[in-house]
């Protein structure tokens, strides 16, 4: 199990997070919600979930197979539709070096397999205690 701490205090916004081995980072809001913008906002780390643990799993793969892949490259846009609840994620993913049109499509069978696109995409449950 992963866990994840996080804290805030009276200084709007601000949200430190800090993980089980220790690494720590800072979430706001930007300034034109009251926020001072000083790290990403909560669904912008969502997106930079997704985003990382896309790339991570295609490295891995691609070394494993010792394709010559110099970079990947990523975009993520997250759109909300409060109408229709519904949320979207639009992946964008760049290979730069020398693969064919079959690793290609292995790539993007690779990258719908990364561990949190299959949380994303499949039933979440999330208890909640106040303690």
């Amino acid at each position: 199990m992963d866990t994840i701490s996080a804290k805030i205090d009276t200084r709007l916004y601000r949200t430190e997070i800090t993980s089980a081995s220790g690494n720590v980072l800072i979430s706001d809001e930007p300034q034109q919600l009251g926020g001072k913008n000083l790290g990403l906002n909560p669904t912008e780390l969502l997106a930079s979930s997704l985003a990382s643990c896309t790339l991570i799993t295609l490295r891995m793969y691609i070394n494993r197979k010792q394709w010559n892949v110099e970079e990947i490259n990523i975009k993520i846009d997250f759109e909300r539709d409060s109408e229709r609840n519904c949320t979207s994620f639009t992946r964008k993913i760049e290979v730069i070096g020398e693969i064919d049109d079959t690793q290609r499509q292995r790539l993007e069978t690779i990258a719908n397999s990364c561990p949190i696109h299959k949380t994303l995409t499949h039933s979440i449950e999330i208890k909640t205690t106040l303690i």
